[in-house]
């Protein structure tokens, strides 16, 4: 491992954060912070934060000026997984120096603001700010810097940090690394095209929903911020009701396709942007991503209306298409509280929290794809049981996809998943007293399940849960040492876990 060359691109990418920083700054005024005072507190600690991060990125880049650049896999991944541990702490600075309160009188302590910080870059959307919409509590440029995390870790931080600078080989290799997944499109192009082919959809979707968003009635601060939320699949909102707030349906609407659009894969809504419709209807993925949201729509609305969840079929389908497209997507918007729905329904969002969108999109989760892969694998190792002689490949569209290591990934990703929720689940349900069910007024059993949905939730990059963490409540009230837990599974899920896991590794440190 070559430290001085690790040193010098952790240097760039903090110095890149301190200055994204300086956006949130504006929103301090009343006039566009829609506050009713400069908020000083907020302000400084911004300046603050940008100071610490431009002199810690200048140190670290210092140290590493000169290196010769032999830049390989491990440089890449240890950078990768690195820059987002220092991006969750860097960014947790302004809501501790401006004193922002998660409830009134409980100012957010270290382990609450490393929290929201991962939640943000992430994109889980998960919070522990239980009074969002008072000023006092939460500056403006405060929520702002919130909503801006999601924007900074929709595509990644090292996307855009390779669409700016490029860095040759190295930036092939930040690219590979922070782009992990069955559908790498980065083979075939230098990767600064490609990550400015991403940046650019990336850039016009949001540009092109936050002014939708002002069109239909919100301010520019909250069009702005729910466009972040939605691109990125991250889900914060500037209000506690989330998108409820605005009883709009125009909004949802749009917002809903938006999130549908936004875990489309990007290369293919690039080819659409050059009039190539016919690349994205084509894609096996995305006619099996449409698929299960037309299917999980329709059962919810049908074992909806059967146990009376909703007044009208028009009700049932406004609620359940937009929470269904939420939850599938990893975004986490919420209109309607889920957790009073029948069992059968929030059961099935549990499931789809393990789904996500298209690979190559701003989705966490397991991807359609790798679902596809794995159906497709256990079909083909089920026939060998009586056939074993015969070899037949693994037809994706009707075309072989991958080889056998692409099935071994696949497989092998699937049983982390299932060993890390597991073993996180019961650590959780031990870590957390019995008592902080009772005292919300719900029985101990909902522990277990409610445990489940918080893990199931941050490690898929969903935000909201079931029960004390359901739409319309949020992570405050769990332990310090539990908010920690969930950190760490926003960012093992956000980086699909091996840029994390292989850092957990001595001789990954090691030289040679």
């Amino acid at each position: 491992m070559d430290y001085r060359l690790l040193s010098k691109y952790l240097g760039i990418e903090v110095m890149l954060l301190g200055a994204a920083m300086l956006f949130s700054i504006p929103w301090c005024f009343p006039a566009l912070g829609g506050g009713e005072r400069f908020e000083t507190e907020a302000c400084l600690a911004l300046l603050v934060t940008v100071l610490i991060s431009l002199l810690l990125g200048g140190a670290m880049i210092h140290w590493g000026r000169g290196v010769h650049e032999r830049f390989f896999r491990k440089e890449a991944m240890a950078t990768v997984g690195l820059s987002w541990v220092l991006a969750a702490l860097l960014g947790a600075l302004p809501f501790l120096l401006s004193r922002t309160y998660r409830a009134d009188d409980v100012p957010m302590t270290i382990p609450d603001a490393i929290f929201e910080s991962a939640s943000g870059f992430s994109g889980t959307g998960a919070t522990v700010i239980t009074d969002l919409d008072n000023p006092e509590l939460v500056p403006r440029a405060i929520l702002f810097w919130r909503s801006e995390t999601h924007f900074l870790g929709g595509l990644g931080i090292m996307v855009l940090f390779v669409a700016i600078l490029g860095q040759g080989l190295a930036g092939k290799a930040l690219f590979r690394a922070e782009m992990p997944g069955p559908s790498k499109e980065t083979g075939r192009s230098r990767a600064q095209h490609a990550a400015w082919a991403f940046t650019s959809v990336y850039l016009g979707l949001n540009v092109v929903l936050t002014l939708m968003l002002m069109v239909e009635g919100m301010s520019i601060f909250d069009a702005l911020c729910h466009s972040f939320g939605t691109i990125a699949t991250g889900g914060f909102s500037t209000y506690d009701d989330s998108v409820a707030h605005f009883h709009s349906l125009s909004i949802e609407v749009t917002i809903e396709v938006f999130m549908v659009i936004a875990c489309t894969n990007f290369t293919l809504l690039y080819l659409l942007a050059l009039a190539k419709p016919g690349e994205l209807l084509r894609d096996p993925e995305f006619r099996v991503y449409i698929g299960i949201i037309v299917l999980a729509t329709a059962l919810t609305i049908g074992w909806g209306m059967r146990h009376g969840d909703f007044v009208s079929f028009g009700e049932a389908l406004r609620y359940t298409s937009f929470q269904v497209v939420s939850i599938l997507t990893n975004t986490g918007f919420a209109t309607h509280n889920f957790s009073e729905w029948n069992e059968f329904g929030r059961g099935l969002l549990f499931l789809l929290m393990f789904v996500g969108g298209c690979a190559g999109s701003t989705s966490c989760s397991v991807k359609v794809i790798r679902h596809m892969v794995f159906a497709k694998a256990m079909w083909l190792e089920l026939e060998r049981v009586y056939r074993p002689n015969v070899v037949r490949p693994l037809l994706i569209g009707g075309k072989p996809f991958g080889d056998v290591d692409l099935r071994r990934d696949v497989i092998v990703y699937f049983a982390f998943i299932l060993f890390i929720f597991i073993t996180t689940w019961l650590l959780l349900d031990a870590l957390e007293p019995d008592a902080a069910w009772v005292v919300h007024g719900h029985a101990r059993h909902e522990k277990l399940i409610d445990c489940a949905s918080g893990i199931g939730a941050t490690l898929n990059g969903v935000g909201p849960g079931l029960g004390t963490i359901g739409a319309v409540e949020n992570y405050s009230h769990f332990q310090p040492t539990s908010k920690l837990l969930f950190v760490v599974l926003m960012l093992l899920g956000r980086l699909e876990l091996y840029p994390l896991l292989v850092m957990l590794i001595p001789g990954f440190w090691r030289s040679g």
